[in-house]
């Protein structure tokens, strides 16, 4: 059966904490949520960990770390915190896994293939650094590799670059999940299947943010989707609080995320159903003028840099393509 791993907005002592811990289920917390903050607005900046919640957690608590890469895209434009960093706050917990730095691609933060394709590059090579840091720390066993794409073609990409991770018995993170449909050529079920065709046997997966209308379809996978995570009670939470226009008060949340975790486990214990998931085409960039060839090419170089570990992942190179298609666009004339 497919375990849920309960999402969890924050790891403060009260209702929400006491009935995740009462439920018996494994959780899962963001780094985000753990950060502590200085200053106001514009003026606002990261300034460490909390770590106090995570020291008064009862002996034994089944714990998944994630990086934060979606929330940091999508209100920070990147990563408050560096790897070292992260990694400091891997070390300071027996978490279960801990997953590397990644950058997504949803369609907020990726709105093109140009997008897509330097992401992927960049999580290629922070997944390297961050398992360098984490051997360093002694805690590399506990490291989870992440793999990001908007399409099949994409993580198979991405694993493809991270053999040298996808060792026996390993769990792997698949990102970018959490608003995909189950079915289609990007849907849920391509990329397990496509996934599940090219990966060694014994390797398995964590599927991040997956709702639970998929569930029934993941057991046609057997045990390669050992687990799955999401904080979707807090969506129901909120919405019920809308419409009693009433607060949302923790309470409120923590009835909804026992019922919803209820929910979920039944789903997992459901019957598999055979699909076929729909043929699809990457996306692909149309046929380009020279100049703009240049560019993509240049692009398409310097990702492999950031892949290859020659470039920063974080390092901006976007002023650099210019200077470098004009090199290959002169030596192409």
């Amino acid at each position: 059966m497919i375990e849920i791993i309960l999402g969890l907005p924050h790891l403060r002592q009260g209702p929400i904490l006491a009935r995740a811990l009462a439920l018996g289920a494994p959780l899962l917390v963001s780094a985000n949520a753990l950060s502590r903050w200085r200053g106001q607005g514009e003026r606002r900046r990261w300034a460490g960990w909390n770590l106090a919640d995570l020291q008064r957690l009862p002996a034994g608590t089944d714990l998944t770390l994630d990086s934060g890469g979606f929330t940091s895209h999508m209100v920070y434009g990147g990563f408050p915190w560096t790897i070292d960093a992260y990694v400091e706050l891997a070390a300071s917990f027996q978490f279960r896994h801990f997953a590397s730095f990644d950058y997504p691609v949803e369609q907020e933060i990726a709105a093109d293939r140009t997008a897509i394709d330097e992401r992927l590059s960049r999580t290629i090579a922070a997944n390297r650094e961050t398992r360098r840091r984490a051997r360093a720390a002694g805690i590399e066993h506990r490291f989870m590799p992440v793999l990001q794409g908007r399409t099949p073609d994409d993580y198979e990409r991405c694993a493809d670059a991270l053999s040298w991770s996808i060792e026996p018995g390993r769990t792997i993170g698949v990102g970018s999940m959490c608003r995909r449909e189950i079915r289609g050529p990007e849907g849920v079920i391509s990329v397990v299947e496509r996934l599940d065709r090219i990966l060694p046997k014994d390797v398995v997966l964590h599927c991040f943010g997956v709702k639970g209308p998929a569930l029934p379809f993941l057991s046609d996978f057997g045990d390669r989707v050992a687990s799955i995570d999401s904080q979707a009670w807090g969506i129901q939470a909120r919405r019920e609080a809308h419409r009693q226009q009433i607060s949302k008060t923790d309470v409120l949340a923590a009835t909804h995320m026992v019922s919803w975790y209820r929910k979920q486990r039944r789903a997992a214990c459901l019957r598999p159903r055979q699909l076929k998931a729909e043929a699809g085409h990457p996306l692909r960039r149309p046929m380009l003028d020279p100049w703009e060839q240049a560019i993509a090419t240049a692009r398409d170089q310097l990702n492999t840099l950031i892949e290859e570990g020659a470039l920063s992942h974080d390092e901006v190179v976007e002023p650099w393509v210019q200077a470098w298609a004009a090199e290959l666009y002169r030596a192409a004339a």
